[in-house]
């Protein structure tokens, strides 16, 4: 037979042979569990009391064998601290050997792209809603719920959405996902089921987001020029889908032109096709008004993803779909079979977050600090290195430095990472072959501490400038 203590503070599970008497058994179910390591030394023991209770026996057998595995040394009693394993008492457990890692340097200076100052969460007021989530959340709460999510997130985000987005939601048609990532993978999951066997995408785009798709469709690689999205691509791929980044475009940080967008909507209309719209960094837009969403103009057909990866942190795993009506079943069972719901005291933290106002004022410090980084990574550039030419500016966290003809791109890359210093290419997120030609660095901007940022800017021009004067 087998127990488990469950007592008020301690917990344990040991094997107890039905043989051998059983102050012997208790006896031997203790010393297998501290030989095998899985008792280590100084773990304390349930009291006498409690381990009888739960093996059904009497407190005095269990005393015994207490006692008796005192005396050989395995365990050691002390009044007022209870009865632990003694030190050395079990055979060193030798662990499996596991694969050694493979060691990714961490640089001195980080401009990755797509990735918010995390040194700037708003640790307070993240804090002061938490404490409100928990303090205030019903019962219902702390349980399985609703895989759209929490209806105090939802409406939260369909009011915000709509102040400023644009976009038309109930929210009942809102569905809570954990990141961009899981949304769009529920997306492209239940176009698949309902029959589409083609996305077209964007390229060059990010290639995580194609890695996601492709293995549940195929996957048509779509032309993006100075207006977004070329929609001709589109439609000589017979795809029943588009997945596109309108509002800034990653990562040539192009916004979707008015014209563009019509194309796009007539095309889905004509086609009965669907739209899949991530709504990339589009909280930062610096030299004129936000452009709203595709989504209000045709919210039958168009699916709007968000995501607080950029305007929060990657850390808090939360993002949204305005889910389309015939799509909403079939997303929300997918979500249920997914992992039933995301986090609702996280959900709860980010309606109140917003509902305070918080949130908003969050996302206007950071638009200065982001807008001020812009000016001086352009600045920069256009000082030390006046042939480049910076572009995608107008909103996001990222720009695209576009460099004149010289050292090919490999050639600038392991300079850059010779000093330490972390960004990416155009040709990082292309697919198929690249035309040759000059190297466009992808800049992010947002990434470093503000204590980092101006170093890591100056680094990167230097470490650049090198590069192309030994060439010239």
């Amino acid at each position: 037979m087998s127990g488990q203590s469950m007592g008020s503070r301690l917990d344990l599970l040991i094997d107890v042979a039905p043989r051998g008497g059983r102050r012997r058994a208790v006896e031997d179910g203790l010393r297998a569990a501290i030989r095998d390591g899985r008792l280590v030394a100084g773990v304390r023991l349930p009291s006498t009391r409690d381990l009888a209770a739960e093996l059904g026996l009497s407190r005095g057998t269990v005393s015994q064998a207490y006692e008796q595995l005192t005396a050989e040394g395995w365990l050691v009693a002390r009044t007022k601290a209870g009865t632990r394993v003694a030190d050395g008492a079990a055979a060193s457990v030798v662990p499996v050997a596991a694969p050694d890692p493979v060691a990714v340097p961490v640089p001195r200076h980080d401009l990755s792209p797509g990735r918010p100052d995390v040194s700037s969460f708003p640790r307070v007021e993240w804090a002061r809603a938490v404490r409100h989530a928990v303090h205030e959340a019903p019962a219902e709460a702390f349980g399985y719920g609703d895989p759209r999510g929490r209806p105090e997130l939802r409406s939260a985000l369909a009011g915000y959405l709509g102040r400023v987005r644009g976009v038309r939601v109930d929210p009942s048609h809102l569905v809570v996902c954990s990141g961009y990532t899981q949304g769009l993978g529920l997306l492209a999951g239940v176009l698949a089921e309902l029959g589409v066997r083609t996305a077209g995408m964007e390229n060059p785009a990010v290639g995580d987001h194609v890695s996601i798709v492709r293995p549940r469709m195929a996957v048509a690689d779509v032309a993006v020029d100075a207006q977004g999205l070329c929609v001709g691509d589109l439609e000589r791929s017979g795809a029943g889908a588009a997945v596109c980044t309108p509002a800034h475009q990653f990562p040539l940080g192009v916004g979707m032109s008015p014209g563009r967008r019509a194309e796009l909507l007539a095309w889905a209309g004509g086609r009965g096709a669907w739209v899949v719209e991530d709504d990339y960094d589009g909280e930062f837009r610096y030299d004129r008004r936000p452009v709203g969403a595709l989504q209000p103009r045709l919210p039958h057909q168009v699916a709007y993803l968000g995501t607080t990866s950029k305007s929060l942190g990657p850390a808090v795993r939360l993002g949204w779909i305005a889910c389309p009506p015939a799509l909403l079943e079939p997303l929300v069972e997918a979500k249920r079979l997914a992992d039933r719901q995301t986090g609702p005291m996280d959900q709860l933290a980010l309606a109140h977050l917003i509902g305070s106002g918080a949130y908003d004022s969050h996302l206007r410090t950071m638009r200065h600090v982001y807008r001020r980084r812009r000016d001086d990574l352009v600045a920069a550039v256009g000082t030390a290195l006046p042939r480049a030419r910076v572009t995608g500016i107008a909103a996001g966290l990222h720009a695209m430095v576009e460099l004149p003809p010289g050292p090919s791109e490999a050639h600038i890359t392991a300079a850059l990472q010779a000093a330490s210093i972390r960004v990416q290419t155009l040709g990082d997120y292309t697919r198929g072959e690249r035309e040759a030609g000059a190297t466009s660095l992808i800049v992010g901007y947002a990434t470093p501490a503000p204590h980092a940022y101006a170093g890591a800017v100056e680094a990167l021009v230097r470490t650049v400038r090198g590069v192309l004067g030994r060439a010239a």
